[in-house]
C-alpha cells in the first residue's frame, strides 16, 4: 500500500497512540507488552524515515487537521529541523525500549505497563512538536509532553518523586501558560499569523526594546530549554528510573525544548533581525553564563545523575547560544548539536543505570575500580564523555566547532573562549569517572587477584553499545546532516 506523505505525518503522532493503547491491553503478559513496544517504535521509526527523502528533494509537507480558531487550525509541516528531531526521537525510541526492558526487569520495577503507555504518549507528543506547522500546534503539543511525562518522573511514588514531579510540572507549566503563551498571542496581535516562515514573520513588527523584550518571554517561557534560573526542573527530575532520565535529557523533552528555541529564532523572529538586533544580543551572554555555571555546578555533584543533569543544562545552551548568533555556522551547529548530544548523552544515562543495576552504585565517589568490573560499560560511558566533550572522531566534535565558527562569524570572539572553557571543564567533570574505573582496583579485592565481570543484563548492553556506536558514526555522517539544515538559514526557504 502506497501511502502519501501527508498521511505518514499523521501516522508518526498515530502510531505511537495505538501502541500505547495496545501496550496498555498486554499489560498482564510483559513478554507481549514488550514485543507490542518495540514492534511500535520499529515501525515508528520507519515511517518517519521514509519521510526524510521528502524533505532531502526540498519538499515541505503540510497537512491541516482541525480548525481551532477562526484561521487557527492546527496543522503540521514537516522541514529540516523537525525532520532531525523527529529522526532522533523516533530512532532513539527504539534503543532505549531495548534498554528498559534490561533495567526494569534487572531493577524489578513496579508499575511497567504504565511507564511504557507513557513512554509511548510522550513520543507522540515529541512528533507532533516536531512536525508542528505553527506556533498553536506547537504549544499544544510541548504541553502534551509536559503531562505525559509527568507519571514518568514520579514513578517510584515515594515522597522525593513526588517533590521532585511537583517541581518538574510547576516550573514547566508555570512558564509555558505564563510566559511562552503570552508571546505568542502577542505574536500573533502583532502579525496577524502563527505560522513558522522562513525568514520569520517578525520583521518589521518589532525593534528596540520590545524585540528583546518578545525573545525573553519566548526562551524562558520554553522552560525546557532550561536556561538559567529556569533549570531546576532538570535536576529535580532525576528522581525518575533511569531509561526516564534518558528520555528526559536526550529523547524527547529536553530536546523538545532547543527544537522550538531554534524554530522561534530561525522561524518567527528570523536571522536578519536576531543578527541586527542588539536587544536580542542579551540571550547570547545568558547561554553562555548557563553553561559555564552548569558546568561548574556539575563538577561539585557526586551522585552521577545529578552530574550528568547539570551536564545537560550546560549542553542545551551550546544549542541556544548557536541560534542567537544569527547566523547561519551558528544555526546549523546547534541544530546539529541535538542529534549529536542525544547521543552522547543518551550513552552516559544508559551506563549510569548499568551501573545501578549491576553494582546499586549511584555516587562517583563509590565507583573506583568499576571499570575492571564492568569493562563494556565504561569504554562506553568514556566514548559518550569524549562526544559530549567534542574529541574526534566523535560526533560532538562537528557541533561544537561550527558554533565556535559561528560565533567568529557574528564577531563574538568572546564566546570562542567561553565554549573552550566549557570543553575543559567537561573533561573535568566527565573524565575521571572512568579513570577512576579503570585506574583503580575494585575495593576489596587482593592485588594479583582476577576480577570477575558483572555487568548490567544483556539488553542494557545492547542498547548502550548501539549510542556508543552512533557517536562514532554520527561524526562520519554530519556531513548530511550539515547539509540538511543550511536550507533553513535561507530567508527564501525551499519550495513546499
Amino acid at each position: 500500500m502506497n501511502l502519501t506523505v501527508e498521511t505518514q505525518i499523521l501516522l508518526a503522532l498515530a502510531v505511537p497512540l495505538i501502541g500505547m493503547v495496545l501496550i496498555g491491553l498486554t499489560g498482564r503478559w510483559p513478554n507481549l507488552r514488550e514485543t507490542v513496544t518495540l514492534i511500535t517504535a520499529t515501525v515508528n521509526a520507519v515511517n518517519v524515515w521514509t519521510i526524510l527523502p521528502v524533505v532531502l528533494a526540498g519538499g515541505r509537507p503540510l497537512v491541516s487537521v482541525i480548525e481551532i480558531l477562526p484561521g487557527l487550525p492546527m496543522k503540521f509541516e514537516v522541514e529540516p529541523l523537525g525532520m532531525l528531531f523527529a529522526a532522533v526521537a523516533a530512532s532513539l525510541w527504539i534503543v532505549n525500549s531495548i534498554y528498559s526492558i534490561g533495567y526494569m526487569r534487572g531493577n524489578k520495577e513496579v508499575r511497567q505497563t504504565r511507564f511504557y503507555a507513557c513512554f509511548a504518549l510522550a513520543i507522540a507528543g515529541a512528533m507532533g512538536v516536531a512536525f508542528a506547522g505553527n506556533l498553536l500546534t506547537l504549544f499544544i503539543f510541548y504541553e502534551v509532553l509536559t503531562l505525559s511525562t509527568y507519571p514518568l518522573v514520579t514513578h517510584k511514588e515515594n515522597d522525593e518523586a513526588r517533590r521532585g514531579g511537583r517541581t518538574y510540572l510547576g516550573i514547566l507549566i508555570a512558564t509555558s501558560i505564563g510566559l511562552q503563551l503570552p508571546a505568542i498571542i502577542w505574536t500573533w496581535s502583532l502579525t496577524g499569523t502563527m505560522d513558522f516562515q522562513p525568514g520569520g514573520i517578525l520583521l518589521g513588527h518589532v525593534q528596540g526594546l520590545t524585540a528583546g523584550l518578545l525573545l525573553a518571554l519566548y526562551m524562558y517561557g520554553i522552560g525546557k530549554a532550561a536556561l538559567m534560573p529556569i533549570h531546576r526542573w532538570l535536576p529535580a527530575a532525576m528522581v525518575a528510573p533511569t531509561p526516564v532520565s534518558a528520555l528526559l535529557h536526550a529523547v524527547a523533552v529536553v530536546k523538545a525544548g532547543v527544537f522550538t528555541v531554534i524554530k522561534v529564532i530561525v522561524y518567527i523572529f528570523g536571522l536578519e533581525l536576531i543578527s541586527t538586533e542588539p536587544s536580542t544580543n542579551w540571550l547570547i551572554y545568558a547561554a553562555a553564563i548557563t553553561l559555564t555555571l552548569a558546568s561548574l555546578i556539575a563538577m561539585q555533584q557526586d551522585n552521577l545523575k545529578r552530574r550528568l543533569a547539570y551536564s545537560t543544562v550546560s549542553q542545551l545552551s551550546y544549542v541556544i547560544l548557536g541560534a542567537a548568533l544569527g547566523v547561519a555556522m551558528g544555526v546549523v551547529g546547534a541544530g546539529m548539536h541535538i542529534a549529536m548530544h542525544a547521543a552522547g548523552k543518551i550513552t552516559l544515562f544508559f551506563c549510569a543505570g548499568a551501573i545501578y543495576v549491576a553494582a546499586h552504585k549511584t555516587e562517583i565517589s563509590d565507583m573506583k575500580g568499576l571499570g575492571r568490573v564492568m569493562p563494556v560499560t565504561m569504554i562506553c560511558f568514556m566514548i559518550g564523555a569524549l562526544s559530549v566533550i567534542g574529541v574526534p572522531p566523535l560526533g560532538g566534535s562537528w557541533s561544537k566547532t561550527l558554533i565556535m565558527l559561528g560565533a567568529a562569524d557574528a564577531g563574538f570572539q568572546l564566546m570562542i573562549g567561553v565554549l573552550i572553557l566549557s570543553s575543559l571543564l567537561n573533561v573535568a567533570y566527565l573524565m575521571p569517572i572512568p579513570l577512576r574505573g579503570f585506574l583503580y582496583r575494585p575495593p576489596g579485592s587482593p592485588e594479583g587477584a582476577p576480577v570477575k565481570i558483572h555487568e548490567a543484563p544483556l539488553p542494557c548492553l545492547i542498547a548502550i553499545v548501539i549510542t556508543s556506536l552512533l557517536c562514532v558514526a554520527l561524526f562520519f555522517g554530519a556531513d548530511h546532516i550539515h547539509d540538511m539544515l543550511l536550507p533553513i538559514t535561507e530567508t527564501g526557504g525551499a519550495a513546499r
